[in-house]
């Protein structure tokens, strides 16, 4: 039996006799915050009820929610910073929960409602209290409690957000929601009032370093949403009669995908700045529809508007019906039509900069949209998508947990052997492995075999340790999907994989599983984190930042050789769906509360060699990496949306690829030993790459945002104006083909694309305000 998009589906048992029960609130919660100072008392997961919540759509809940969210010493935006020793889930069962004041979100936080009965948090029409029904980050006397770019690892799922009993007249946010990276908004209803006048809108994010959100319904308001932010990848956003859809306020990179826009006056407003100060850097539109609504999308871009490459938008399979106008400019001269409205199907739209593979040609008007390969389509043409499951169909009798199953997740205990026979034993029992929250320490392999359901609590961490990963000439997999030429398909959410100590051999994540690109493996929220955090050992005291000493192979610190690589995709896997994945280098100390900087070398970020492709990279960031962030090495079939990188932050002091060897069976990029000169201007040649594609094909970038902010921990490199010489490149091209990256955004990079050895793209020719963009690259 074949389900939704081809896929062969699961049996399943009968829905349970109350609908509206739900696994998560009735499991056994044994979850344990393994570094955090009272492990034994910390409670992590929550139920607003036993805090005095009631539901009943009468009583004023505020109070008993935010001591449901802050009880047990945890981190609030009043003290700011960051940690990972408190993480919380917080349960919401079906009811209606009224509010007078803002619900204040901690860090580390998971605000969950029952996906079979939605909880409704709903606005007392005097609503007066904070900015957003839901507060992702309180303001203070001094701004914002949490540094927007630093709040990592939360989410908000399963709600109705109702501002309707709020009188039109006044200004009333759902959800304020300046983030970072590992963060998403999913399965989201925003009601607001639609009458004549309303000031109303559903999400607000005015800053960050985003981030990931999906499955989300927002009905009237003056604005669905406002939309400013580094980066972001959205996907399945439908927007109802508001007078603007969406408010793009400010960006460097955004995708927006499987978005549907219906009977609002503008759809998509990305005019903000105005035509000779543009604030949006691009947006990249896709597989999408915008219907009975005057402006589909409005723009600030034209003859002469600036930032001359400001505004970058490129549309691809957008279906225009009964719009006026598709897309309005608004140029020095006034507004003007750039794509007349009606009814119709754009295949392939954009105004910009395009480098096809030379230019900079300027551009405006109808370009050809990707060949996109059968493999990675669903049913109409579409990239194929996937939310995360959230298994609400089963009941607590199909799931096992990982303590329950004999794993300790303290930190301190050798899980290894523990953790292997829960995930084994799940899978022969056909349940779905609950990984209780912990820090689960394993000294060898844990092999996750196809058929495996496997969903952590909050973030729980599988954490390596011990010489078997020490060794650099001899890489072990901390976790190893299927085993070389194994057939079948996983599916994984809602975890962490890291390393404690010098961990020089350790592959964080090893891929071989050969899945069918009609029923791909999926991976959701599960992240990498090397070391910063609370049981690394490799935070500011063992491994601080020396740019006062140049550092070489001799006096290098090699106890803060964290990882050998990060994600490998090995040559005979296929068939993997990754969104949400963030794989992070840390550059800073987590529970250092002033944030302090660290300098750590893990080698490699994600490497793709996969000989049969077809892989999915839905809102995937990857910093910090010693050679490279992405590199796709002769593979070919790959959908990748808004992936986003940093350089390290101590380079070029050492520069790569210190302290990794060269290893040539993974692709293994050679740095030069000088650096380079352009006029007065000396640039590092030696910093790892952002994106390199080596004899590739059918590689189909959906928006990259490639940063280098430092130079051996200074940003002078990359301040406006200042050159951009941080590094001399950033995006490597050799021996590919059939190679489209849309709204390529570079920061302190002197030249942002090389293809096979020459440089194509010199940044002053494609200027965008702080970041460069080039809106259209084919090789």
């Amino acid at each position: 039996m074949l389900g939704e998009f081809g896929q062969p589906t699961k049996p399943v048992p009968p829905r349970p006799t109350n609908q509206c029960d739900y696994w998560l609130a009735d499991i056994k919660h044994q979850g344990i915050a393994a570094f955090n100072p009272s492990p034994n008392t910390y409670q992590v997961f929550r139920n607003v009820k036993d805090f005095g919540a009631k539901g009943d759509g009468v009583t004023d809940d505020t109070a008993a929610i935010n001591n449901a969210i802050s009880s047990g010493g945890r981190l609030g935006p009043a003290q700011g910073g960051s940690t990972t020793v408190t993480p919380a889930v917080v349960y919401f069962p079906s009811g209606v929960y009224m509010i007078n004041a803002s619900i204040i979100d901690y860090y580390y936080t998971q605000l969950i409602g029952n996906p079979n009965c939605l909880p409704t948090i709903r606005a007392f029409p005097t609503f007066s209290g904070g900015l957003g029904l839901i507060d992702g980050d309180q303001y203070g006397a001094n701004g914002l409690g949490f540094g927007a770019t630093n709040v990592f690892w939360r989410q908000i799922r399963n709600f109705i957000i109702d501002m309707t009993l709020v009188p039109g007249g006044s200004s009333v946010t759902g959800i304020h929601w300046p983030t970072a990276q590992a963060t998403s908004i999913q399965n989201v209803v925003f009601q607001m009032n639609s009458s004549t006048g309303t000031q109303h809108q559903g999400i607000f994010i005015e800053s960050g370093s985003g981030g990931f959100m999906n499955d989300l319904i927002f009905n009237g308001g003056l604005n669905g949403a406002v939309f400013g932010n580094q980066q972001f990848t959205m996907r399945n956003l439908t927007f109802n009669n508001a007078v603007t859809g969406i408010s793009q306020i400010w960006d460097w990179g955004w995708t927006y995908k499987s978005i549907s826009i219906n009977n609002c006056t503008v759809g998509l407003n990305m005019s903000s700045g105005g035509p000779t100060a543009q604030s949006v850097g691009s947006v990249t539109f896709i597989d999408s529809s915008i219907s009975n609504t005057a402006i589909g999308i409005l723009t600030a871009h034209g003859p002469g508007s600036l930032p001359p490459s400001g505004g970058s938008l490129i549309l691809e399979n957008v279906v225009f019906s009964n719009v006026g106008i598709a897309v309005e400019g608004e140029y020095p001269t006034g507004n003007t039509t750039a794509l007349a409205g009606g009814s119709f199907t754009v295949a392939g739209w954009g105004e910009g900069h395009s480098y096809t593979p030379n230019g900079p040609q300027i551009f405006e008007g109808p370009i050809t949209p990707v060949s996109r390969p059968a493999s990675l389509l669903q049913s109409g043409g579409k990239y194929y998508e996937r939310s995360k499951p959230q298994y609400q169909q089963y009941s607590v009798q199909n799931f096992l947990s990982a303590r329950s199953a004999g794993a300790t997740g303290d930190g301190h205990t050798d899980d290894t052997a523990a953790l292997q026979r829960a995930i084994l034993t799940a899978k022969a029992q056909r349940k779905i492995l609950f990984v209780d929250h912990g820090d689960y320490l394993v000294s060898s392999t844990i092999y996750i075999p196809a058929g495996s359901r496997i969903v952590g609590e909050s973030y729980s961490v599988i954490l390596s340790h011990g010489n078997f990963f020490n060794n650099i000439n001899e890489p072990q997999p901390v976790v190893q999907i299927g085993k070389p030429g194994e057939s079948g398909s996983i599916e994984w959410s809602d975890m962490i994989v890291s390393t404690q100590g010098q961990q020089r051999g350790a592959v964080l994540f090893e891929y071989n599983l050969n899945s069918p690109s009609s029923s791909p493996s999926g991976i959701w929220d599960v992240h990498a984190r090397v070391a910063g955090f609370a049981g690394s050992n490799l935070q500011l005291a063992e491994c601080p930042t020396t740019p006062n000493i140049t550092v070489t192979a001799d006096n290098l610190d090699q106890q803060c050789i964290a990882a050998f690589m990060t994600m490998h995709l090995t040559k005979p896997s296929s068939g993997l769906y990754l969104e949400n994945v963030w794989l992070w280098v840390a550059d800073h100390d987590v529970e250092d509360p002033q944030l302090r900087q660290i300098t750590i070398y893990a080698g490699r970020g994600l490497l793709d060699q996969s000989q049969s492709g077809t892989f999915w990279m839905v809102g995937t960031a990857v910093e910090h990496h010693v050679k490279y962030e992405y590199q796709f090495a002769d593979t070919h079939t790959v959908f990748a949306g808004q992936i986003q990188t940093e350089t390290a932050y101590y380079q070029p002091n050492p520069s790569a690829p210190l302290p990794f060897p060269y290893v040539a069976s993974l692709n293994d990029p050679v740095f030069p030993n000088t650096t380079a000169v352009d006029g007065n201007l000396t640039i590092p040649a030696a910093d790892g790459w952002g994106l390199r594609i080596v004899g590739s094909s059918a590689i189909n970038i959906y928006g990259a945002g490639l940063y280098s902010f430092f130079d051996n921990y200074s940003t002078t490199c990359s301040n406006q104006g200042n050159g951009e010489v941080c590094q001399n490149r950033i995006f490597e091209d050799v021996d590919s083909s059939g190679v489209t990256v849309y709204n390529l955004n570079t920061v302190g990079t002197h030249y942002q694309i090389e293809l096979n050895g020459v440089d194509v793209a010199y940044y002053a020719d494609n200027l965008n305000g702080f970041i460069d963009t080039v809106a259209l690259f084919r090789d």
